[in-house]
């Protein structure tokens, strides 16, 4: 598994993935202390304070240094203003990490998680060499579900009263994609 010595910075059409950074704290504040986006996630606390962010970025740097996550912030690829996080969280034993993202509720339904997760898959397989990507979503959430298809996951079934949040159980949906399945698609148009 190759393992890149500074934190990479992933370039889509619109967006650049890069590390998140102290001076995003009140932009990362401003869209996750929101309760329709934490709703949206399987962990994100509410209210969200700094304390919150701080350990995001804690968790990232220290992800990246033992090779466990790697955590990005999303950006818009002109202006580097915070949209969101995204990232992965690597089991290098098994050749596979587990995906996760958010983003603040004035840029959905724009496609930026689509191009983002587009990017991250990439980077999963082909820099870091995994064998397979995992993820969920609340069953409350289908647009993350779509955001997974749209970019070539296979739902591989439904977890009942998996977790609980704001004090109801929750329903999860997990995904995943394949090596193979990822070369299958490669060229494939999204959409």
């Amino acid at each position: 598994m190759a393992e890149p010595s500074t934190h990479p910075i992933l370039q889509t059409e619109r967006l650049r993935l890069s590390k998140p950074a102290v001076k995003d704290v009140p932009a990362i504040i401003a869209l996750a202390n929101n309760e329709n986006v934490s709703r949206t996630t399987a962990n994100m606390p509410f209210p969200y304070g700094e304390e919150h962010a701080v350990f995001w970025l804690n968790m990232a740097n220290e992800g990246f240094a033992n090779k466990t996550a790697y955590i990005f912030a999303i950006r818009n690829g002109t202006t580097e203003e915070f949209l969101g996080g995204i990232g992965l969280h690597v089991h290098a034993a098994d050749e596979k990490a587990v995906i996760g993202y958010w983003v603040g509720e004035p840029h959905w339904n724009k496609g930026y998680v689509t191009e983002a997760l587009g990017a991250i898959i990439c980077f999963a397989f082909e820099e870091l060499g995994m064998n397979k990507l995992e993820a969920v979503h609340l069953l409350e959430n289908p647009a993350s579900g779509k955001v997974m298809i749209k970019n070539g996951m296979v739902q591989e079934g439904v977890s009942i009263a998996d977790s609980k949040r704001f004090g109801k159980f929750r329903d999860i949906a997990r995904y995943r994609l394949l090596r193979s399945e990822y070369h299958l698609n490669a060229g494939k148009q999204k959409t």
